[in-house]
């Protein structure tokens, strides 16, 4: 009786080369560069930005509601407080709520969504059961009802009532793909070689994942960070902690856009749309690795061969020539 050997090292070797072709396309791709530079800029400004503010951004001054000028580069708000100080100090809290909540409910995701594609009929019924409960629900109104009764409102819990909502489209893509991928070679050799399951599942199967799971990981940290603005906006986050939401409560809650003070609310939505932005371009430039078909074709060099035209010898004939005729 002979037995199949399991494929050695062909999940590392999987992963290794789907890294290898993600740099590559990070190189070749301007929109995948252009986005990996934006978030890697915010990144920074996180890290260094509260060090790098001129004033306290919750101290008043007498340059009450003064636009852009050389002592404050985006103006003060109606009660003399520099607006660039207030934008430095709440980069760092709106990344922190963004990559968090996008971890965990990444990382729900890819539990969930990879056992329900695997496991027994019963277990994965089960599984894709609670995800699709999850999907009927509009996330927003429950973010909206969990936040408004709990006692915390800081960044922690709001990035754990985010992610614990928004784990069910990424799970539902994850249980297709699997589902696409269990009756492949490797892992029909896995199973005759007596693997255990979790080992099928997160050494063999992951790697061939890693695509999905990147881009999904990007899409729900957009989502996190759309949704964190919008939260702290409607007043239902601790205000007195300064992010990009809590910039534009206290715009809204001042008549800033009555008043025509366009540098008190302009400066925190244009960082969330150029944020969103990058992660967005670098998430394009994930779909071009995955698919070939998106990639921009480059244009043929001076001398070399013409593209094919209807009226060429070799082309479709058009319709003008049956109309000259």
């Amino acid at each position: 009786m002979t037995t199949v050997a399991p494929p050695v090292g062909l999940a590392g070797r999987s992963s290794l080369s789907w890294l290898k072709k993600l740099g590559r396309a990070f190189r070749v791709s301007p929109k995948a560069t252009t986005g990996v530079v934006i978030v890697l800029l915010f990144v920074v400004l996180a890290i260094v930005g509260p060090h790098l503010a001129a004033y306290n951004p919750s101290t008043p001054s007498s340059a009450v509601l003064k636009g852009p000028s050389g002592h404050h580069l985006l103006g003060t708000t109606e009660s003399g407080e520099d607006v660039l100080s207030q934008l430095l100090d709440g980069t760092g809290p709106s990344l922190e709520v963004g990559f968090l909540a996008s971890a965990v409910a990444t990382l729900l995701s890819v539990v969930v969504g990879v056992s329900s594609g695997y496991l027994s009929r019963a277990a994965g019924e089960t599984l894709s059961s609670i995800a699709n409960i999850f999907l009927v629900v509009p996330t927003l109104p429950l973010i909206i009802i969990i936040i408004a009764y709990l006692p915390n409102k800081g960044s922690l819990t709001t990035a754990l009532v985010i992610s614990l909502t928004g784990w069910a489209f990424g799970a539902r893509v994850l249980r297709a793909q699997t589902l696409s991928l269990r009756n492949r070679d490797h892992i029909v050799a896995a199973r005759a070689a007596g693997e255990r399951r979790w080992r099928i599942m997160f050494v063999e199967m992951l790697p061939g994942l890693l695509p999905v799971i990147v881009s999904q990981f990007l899409f729900t940290t957009v989502f996190a960070i759309v949704t964190m603005a919008s939260l702290a906006f409607l007043g239902l986050m601790n205000v007195s902690v300064w992010n990009w939401g809590t910039m534009l409560y206290w715009a809204e809650n001042d008549q800033a856009f009555t008043a025509g003070a366009w540098w008190w609310y302009v400066p925190p939505g244009l960082c969330i749309a150029l944020l969103g932005m990058g992660l967005g371009l670098v998430n394009f430039g994930i779909d071009e690795l995955i698919n070939p078909r998106l990639r921009t074709r480059r244009r043929p060099q001076a001398g070399g061969p013409a593209p094919r035209t209807s009226e060429g010898g070799g082309g479709r004939p058009g319709r003008r020539q049956s109309i000259a005729e």
